[in-house]
């Protein structure tokens, strides 16, 4: 080959591999979140902790991030979603037996009477909760939630429950996975609940989800099948200081990025926050009244009062979710 011929060859392909390279710096990993302070955080701390050699790199094996759910990956008003899967099977079960519809908590739930199931230090909705989340199989329950997640529609958003994930959230796990973290799902929710749709809503599988649990217990049925059968007794409740000791149990490595909504989360963005090395702790705040909803220190679901007044005393990052999300759920299939 001439050698003119040759250099102008070596010139193009150099040039498209720098345009390669300057379209891939180009890309926004986090396109639904707005330029500012949060997503600039975000992208930092993440650039900061997988650059090799760097004073803050951090090896794959210990990139841990947790996440809340309710609040943090998908809505909870006006109701928790789980409480509203409970409250429908109550339902179903009063239409096929029409005895209970005379009984509480039944009574209660039929009249929408949400008072009354939350009085006595929420005597009458733990007997909902225990009434459809026990007595039952495990692979029967994640059919009743599958059922209900396939028909069920949120009241005044007209979606599927599943569908109300947050897009900016989905963004952020995909640019940590892609970085070589661990996304691992720490609630106050039933973990056998969050199992059912969590891997498809948002690429995080089952075995990397911690939350609350009751007692399981294994058995042999009539025909002698092996079965998992959900007793009516609480195992672990993974909220409040609760999460730091299920992190402990169930991942065994502290995180070094913990993204949470509420109170029930104080501790472990105190725990994740407290560790050695690069730390990210961060704070979704409802703000956005026109999209979602607004709400935080008098909010009975979702409060966030005291992690609030800490995040803005030790400078974590707070997510305002009116500025900094340019979009909430993802577009309508």
């Amino acid at each position: 080959m001439p050698l003119h011929r040759r250099t102008v060859l070596y010139l193009a392909v150099g040039l498209c591999g720098w345009s390669a390279l300057a379209f891939a710096q180009q890309v926004d990993p986090l396109p639904s979140w707005n330029e500012g302070k949060a997503k600039q955080t975000i992208l930092d701390f993440v650039s900061r902790v997988t650059r090799e050699r760097g004073q803050d790199f951090v090896p794959p094996e210990r990139r841990i991030a947790t996440f809340d759910n309710d609040g943090t990956l998908w809505a909870e008003q006006p109701i928790y979603f789980q409480f509203q899967f409970a409250i429908d099977e109550i339902k179903r079960l009063a239409g096929q037996n029409p005895a209970l519809k005379g009984k509480e908590p039944f009574r209660s739930v039929l009249a929408g009477d949400i008072k009354a199931l939350t009085a006595d230090n929420h005597k009458g909705l733990g007997q909902v909760l225990a009434r459809t989340h026990s007595g039952t199989t495990t692979d029967a329950f994640a059919l009743s939630v599958a059922n209900w997640l396939s028909s069920a529609r949120h009241p005044t958003k007209q979606r599927r429950y599943d569908e109300l994930i947050y897009q900016p959230q989905i963004e952020l796990l995909q640019h940590l996975r892609a970085n070589g973290f661990k996304t691992f799902i720490v609630s106050g929710g039933g973990v056998e609940f969050m199992r059912v749709f969590a891997e498809k809503a948002y690429g995080i599988p089952p075995e990397q989800i911690v939350g609350s649990s009751g007692v399981v217990t294994f058995r042999l049925d009539g025909s002698g099948k092996p079965e998992l059968f959900k007793e009516a007794k609480v195992e672990f409740v993974d909220d409040g200081p609760g999460k730091p000791v299920g992190i402990n149990r169930f991942i065994g490595r502290r995180p070094i990025l913990a993204f949470g909504n509420s109170d029930g989360d104080l501790q472990m963005l105190q725990y994740t926050a407290g560790g050695d090395g690069p730390r990210l702790a961060l704070i979704i705040h409802h703000t956005d009244a026109e999209r979602e909803w607004a709400y935080d220190r008098t909010s009975r679901i979702g409060k966030l009062d005291k992690a609030l007044d800490e995040a803005n005393a030790k400078g974590w990052t707070v997510v305002d979710m009116k500025d900094d999300w340019k979009t909430v759920f993802p577009e309508a299939k």
